[in-house]
């Protein structure tokens, strides 16, 4: 994310990482806002209209029930979707952890909010805006799911455009003990991290850098606030309350109907 961004960000889920058009840049959708002279014969189509295409589903699954003793990380559950992810990783210039977590999240929030029909691939477009999966920075995702560098945000100090949000968790989630800052992949506040915590891999923790519990986390967020994400006044009711920026929900809808359209796509040409 950005100071651009931060400025018009929600203080409830996100806070702002310098640069936003370094994470644009690393994703693959195409500008829905390039500027044309005169009409074109093969123009580009207009934007997608909510909700974005869901793409190829992943295969069936077991998601890990709660309260299931802690696991290995050759036991992360996320790892049953590595087939899934393979075949679009590189296409879609996802890393395959961050598929396989998107993929994971959307199937498994399906349990605790039915009905709500998020897909993999709005997940993976505010991946894709917020930190380009777990990228920013140089950072790469480890096979645990957790970015080698820490995405930290900015401080929420109150400067221009910036929310000010005095330090609630000692610094221990963000290492910051003045002001809170935005962390980990999806770009969790910690307080937004205390209310939506969750442990998605089994490993005994839920850590908003690990971009498994991170996603899942985000996906009952955005259920629980917009409800029906397949009608498109839920989902942008969900899309602007973790964003306050029609411009950062349109940036997202992009990439998820490039995701989703691009999956479908490769499956058809396999």
């Amino acid at each position: 994310m950005s100071q651009q961004l931060g400025s018009r960000r929600s203080w409830r889920l996100a806070g702002v990482v310098p640069m936003i058009a370094l994470l644009v840049s690393c994703g693959t959708a195409p500008s829905s806002r390039q500027e044309q002279t005169e009409p074109s014969v093969q123009a580009i189509p207009p934007p997608a209209v909510a909700p974005p295409d869901s793409g190829v589903e992943p295969p069936p699954f077991q998601v890990l029930p709660a309260g299931a003793p802690p696991l290995s990380i050759a036991q992360r559950p996320q790892l049953q979707l590595a087939a899934w992810a393979e075949d679009m990783s590189d296409e879609l210039n996802i890393p395959r952890a961050a598929l396989q977590a998107y993929g994971y999240a959307a199937r498994a929030v399906q349990e605790t909010h039915p009905g709500c029909g998020i897909s993999w691939s709005t997940l993976a477009g505010i991946g894709a805006v917020e930190s380009s999966h777990g990228r920013y920075g140089g950072a790469r995702l480890d096979e645990t799911g957790r970015p080698s560098v820490p995405i930290i945000g900015l401080p929420l100090d109150g400067s221009h455009g910036v929310k000010r949000i005095e330090d609630t968790d000692d610094g221990r989630l963000d290492g910051d003990p003045v002001f809170d800052r935005a962390i980990g992949p999806l770009q969790f506040i910690p307080t937004t991290w205390e209310d939506w915590a969750v442990d998605a891999d089994g490993d005994g923790v839920a850590d908003p850098n690990d971009i498994d519990d991170a996603a899942l986390a985000a996906a009952r967020y955005l259920c629980t606030v917009g409800g029906d994400l397949n009608d498109p006044d839920g989902f942008w009711l969900a899309l602007l309350d973790y964003n306050e920026s029609r411009d950062y929900g349109q940036d997202v809808l992009d990439h998820a109907d490039h995701y989703g359209r691009t999956s479908r796509t490769l499956s058809a040409e396999g």
